[in-house]
């Protein structure tokens, strides 16, 4: 039997809020393995205001901005406790959170990753794309062998509690890149950051790439999604 995911897609909804969601979700999922339950797993897609977060190995050198200034042009600000470094969420980019007990699938968070990036890379060449891992860092680029060219379209950063993920992964559809100026995006200040829309050169219908994205995650994961209809809402 397929594990069965519990989808939502969240709209438009302040960092803080869904990040208290994800937590919500997996302690809910902690008590039940603890009390020798059956666990639920969860998929939420989310954009999110202007904000910037900071994962547990991040440093503060990489933002190029004071809180002053983000104040100043309404841009959130949290420290995580996701794994990577400095990244931006805003309009125009979906966020992933996968809240997954992966020992109804297999322990091992690499391997998790990879299926993740899989899944990115899946959707891009939907699109025309060529997605690509670059050796050593977590999340999916193009041209990653081309330093000139390199160009990271998908971040990804997780946490896991006794094998239950939360965060997750954010693909620019076709947010305003221009915030990324603000940061060393990832902390890795040789490569820069593009979009779906940039490399396409076309408008996209987010909905439609959400769409995608369960269409791929059902076949890496080999998952069912229940409540899948609300990503086009």
């Amino acid at each position: 039997m397929q594990p069965l995911v519990h989808f939502q897609d969240l709209g438009t909804l302040e960092y803080r809020l869904a990040w208290d969601l994800q937590e919500q979700l997996l302690q809910q999922t902690l008590a039940r393995k603890a009390a020798g339950e059956a666990t639920s797993h969860h998929l939420l897609f989310v954009e999110h205001p202007p904000v910037y977060t900071l994962g547990k190995s991040g440093k503060m050198e990489h933002v190029l901005m004071n809180r002053q200034e983000m104040e100043q042009r309404q841009i959130g600000f949290y420290q995580s406790n996701r794994g990577g470094d400095i990244t931006y969420h805003g309009p125009g980019q979906i966020v992933g959170y996968p809240i997954f007990d992966l020992e109804c699938f297999y322990t091992d968070i690499g391997r998790y990753l990879r299926e993740l990036e899989e899944v990115i890379i899946l959707t891009l060449a939907d699109y025309g794309v060529k997605g690509e891992r670059s050796k050593g860092e977590t999340g999916v680029w193009l041209d990653p062998d081309l330093p000139e060219k390199a160009r990271k379209i998908c971040a990804m950063g997780v946490r896991c509690s006794r094998w239950v993920t939360m965060h997750g992964f954010a693909l620019n559809v076709h947010p305003d890149l221009s915030y990324f100026n603000n940061i060393i995006p990832c902390g890795i200040a040789n490569k820069s950051v593009t979009s779906l829309a940039r490399e396409t050169g076309t408008s996209l219908d987010i909905a439609g790439v959400k769409e995608t994205l369960l269409t791929h995650f059902k076949t890496v994961f080999g998952i069912r999604i229940a409540s899948a209809s609300a990503a086009s809402k």
